[in-house]
This record gives C-alpha cells, structure tokens and sequence, in this order.
C-alpha cells in the first residue's frame, strides 16, 4: 500500500500531503549524513498493521544500504538476555517501557548518550511521562514509541435505560460510582448479564490509587508506597464495585464470554456499561463498532482533575550490538514526526476507503501529535468518536507513570498478586497490601544494590 496516493480527502488534506512529503525529503537529506551499511537486526516488533509497516518503508527507503533483519514477535526478554551472555544480541529492540529499566539496571542495554548526541535527538520533544520511564539514573535507555492513556467508555443507550446520563457518570464521585454500578449491573434468574462498571483491575491499580491522591512508587523509585491509607482505600472501594456482579468468579467468568476485539463486543452486545480503558480500544472500536451507542470521557481524580495512567513501548540497544549507529538512526527514524506523519497519513486513507473514523495515532512524541492532529486528522461526523479524540488529547498532559526502576516486574507483580488476593477474597486489602509492601521494597532494595 502506497503511502501518498491519490487522498480521497479535502483540498486541507492534499496540502498537508504535500506537506509531509516536503518534510520527508528534508528528513533524508539530514539523516543522509548519517546513512549506515550492513545488517541492522530487529527484535520484539511485528508488522500488523500500517501504522508499523509504513514506518518500516520509510527506514528502508531512506537507507538502502542497511539490510533490515526484523523478526516479527513479542521479545522473550530471557532470549535477549541469554544472548547479551552471549556476545550475540540483536541491535535494536522493542519493548514494554515498564520493562526497560530492569535491563538497563542489569547491563542488558546501553545508555543511549552518545546515540542521542550524534543523531541530533531531541528528547524534550516525547512527553515526559514517557521518557521518565526510559531514563534510569539520570541516563535515557531508550526512545519512547507509542503513548496509551486512558479514558472511560460507555453505552449512553444502557445509561438511558436506567435514567441516567453521560454526566451523571462521575470517576470523582465514588460513592455516586458505587450506586451507578448497582443501577447498571443486570442479574437474570440469578446469571449476570451485564456488568455496571468495570474498574479494570488488577491492571489499573495505579490509576485508582493516584486518583485517590496516593503514589505507589517514590520518585526516585526506591520506596514502595503500596499499603498507603490511600492505596488501601482505592483497593476496597474497586474490589467492592465487583460485589453487585456476585463476586469475582461470576464477575470474571461472565467477562471471558465477551468478544473483545468483535463486532458483537460487550459494548454493541449490552454486557458492560461503562469502564476505564486505554485508548487504542477507541480505535477498535471505531473499525469493528462504528455504529454503537458510545460516549467516551476523560477519566478523573477524586478533586475532578483529568488524570491519566501512562503506559507504552520503547526502543532500546542492547550491550554488545554490532551496528549501533544504524541502530540509532532505525529508533530516530521510526519516532520522527515525519514518519509518525506518513503512518497516520496511510491509517486515515484506509479508514477512509473503508468509510470509517479515523480516530487519530497517538504517540510519544508530541510534536508527532500536533502534526497529526493539526493536518491530518480531521472530523469524521461520527460525534462518538470525534468526542472520544478530544477527551483523549484533553488527558494527554495530564499524564503520570510509574517511576523508573530496577525491580520492575517484581514490583508490578507484588500488587498485582495483592489485588488478586483481594479479590479472591483470600485476604482483607489492607492485609494485601502490607504483604505487597514488604515484597516489592526487598525486591527494589535488591535490585538497588546490584
């Protein structure tokens, strides 16, 4: 597929190819001076879609001298590390930023200092949230790809069913929260057929424990907060929405019946209400839903500021790559806001050959964001959805992540057993969490040390 053919957009849209195609000759006439050889492999990145195969085109056709060896799939970090051990790692990988300062930590990967030098790379251009994860002590680790926030979806014709509004829907309010929910929740001779309010955990613990004006992490990523008033409190109040479903088990047997990714998906089937949920469903939405009735909002703290938990991928070298300067210019190129550009370029004339929304890429760079959102996105007169990318873009700079640290998966996995815990009903929150305290602070204190 072509990236700048024929747009079936407006004269706006045609100039802002031109645009894109000007800035993209400008790219290769700078990153030229730079031009690599030889074998460049890549690890933990798969071609799914445009977005990631118009990128890939842009690289190699830029620099034909490079002989891209990318190797579709998910990382296996004990892969990558057997090989670091090896003296025989890939040259560029791909990777979950929660993940990153683990490696680095390790010596697994390498600071990118002189790379970020040499190439020109200004990093003030990825918004922070996303680099904060990728910088360890002081040094960037890695190049920030993608930016998933999150956002509350829900059914306005399931909300209307039971009096209610897109308003009356209120992430600040908890209590008012804990009643919708029970308006919502639908029990049929006993057999849950629709969950009210879905709060997403264990995955998004931090979020709630943020809204509630917690931390689960210092700063320095040093001291685990997890059994905070606040933190135990967020962990009730979310566990508690699963009672009006019976439970965990009938909460959680129910949701894996639904056809996540489907046309007949929990939303379109009325068998969820409303739920936090990371952006990029809003564009799954929008392809396999386009019809439904939807409505999404910005998630919001308990003082009713948008708020937002921040996740996403990176870029990274590992320790020993044979070719780390075409390396650099490969993680240069895939986040440029010129190639960012050209793959949303290529994701809006699919979806508008397809007569469908375009609902925007979002990504870590935000001057990739504004070019996107200024130039090329545009109002599909789908109100669902154009709605839903201003609520997005309105939590963009509102957003935090989890301190960079040494400990990562242990620290992930203490509170995410400790709300599995709690759920299971095997302990009490607070009980829970004191565990996950004492667990995840030796697990940073070690992993400090080395």
């Amino acid at each position: 597929m072509g990236v700048f053919r024929l747009s079936r957009h407006s004269a706006t849209a045609n100039s802002s190819r031109f645009y894109l195609f000007s800035s993209l000759i400008l790219l290769v006439s700078v990153q030229n001076a730079f031009a690599q050889e030889g074998p460049l492999s890549v690890r933990g990145f798969s071609l799914p879609d445009e977005i990631a195969s118009v990128r890939v085109e842009q690289f190699e056709t830029q620099f034909p001298d490079v002989q891209l060896d990318l190797q579709e799939g998910s990382l296996d970090q004990q892969q990558l590390l057997t090989a670091v051990a090896s003296g025989n790692p890939p040259d560029v990988i791909y990777l979950s930023r929660d993940a990153l300062s683990t490696f680095a930590t390790r010596g697994a990967i390498t600071p990118l200092t002189e790379c970020v030098e040499s190439q020109s790379i200004d990093m003030s251009q990825y918004r922070e949230a996303a680099v904060s994860q990728v910088t360890v002590n002081g040094e960037v680790y890695g190049i920030p790809e993608f930016f998933n926030t999150i956002v509350v979806m829900m059914n306005t014709a399931t909300l209307e069913e039971v009096g209610l509004t897109v308003d009356d829907v209120d992430t600040s309010n908890w209590e008012t929260l804990t009643q919708i929910n029970e308006q919502l929740t639908k029990l049929e001779d006993g057999n849950l057929s629709r969950i009210g309010f879905d709060p997403k955990i264990p995955e998004f613990f931090p979020l709630w424990v943020v809204a509630n004006g917690g931390e689960i992490l210092s700063d320095d990523g040093r001291t685990a907060q997890l059994n905070t008033p606040e933190a135990i409190e967020a962990l009730e109040f979310t566990v508690g929405l699963h009672e009006a479903a019976g439970g965990r088990q009938n909460f959680s047997a129910f949701r894996d019946t639904w056809d996540f990714f489907g046309a007949n998906n929990q939303m379109a089937a009325d068998q969820l209400a409303v739920f936090p949920i990371e952006q990029w469903y809003v564009n799954v939405m929008a392809e396999v839903s386009p019809n439904a009735p939807l409505a999404i909002k910005a998630f919001t703290d308990r003082q009713g500021n948008p708020i937002t938990f921040a996740t996403g991928s990176a870029w990274a070298i590992p320790r020993g790559a044979e070719n780390i300067e075409a390396a650099c210019v490969f993680m240069k190129t895939m986040t440029a806001p010129e190639t960012w550009a050209a793959a949303a370029t290529a994701r809006a004339d699919a979806r508008s050959a397809e007569g469908l929304p375009f609902t925007g890429v979002y990504t870590g760079n935000r001057v990739a964001d504004e070019q996107i959102f200024n130039d090329i996105r545009q109002d599909s007169g789908n109100a669902t959805f154009d709605d839903a990318v201003d609520a997005i873009l309105s939590v963009q700079d509102q957003a935090f992540s989890v301190p960079a640290n040494p400990a990562g998966a242990e620290f992930q996995q203490a509170w995410t057993d400790a709300v599995n815990r709690t759920l299971n009903g095997e302990q009490s929150a607070e009980e829970a969490l004191n565990q996950a305290q004492e667990e995840a602070q030796a697990a940073l204190d070690e992993a400090w040390q080395q």
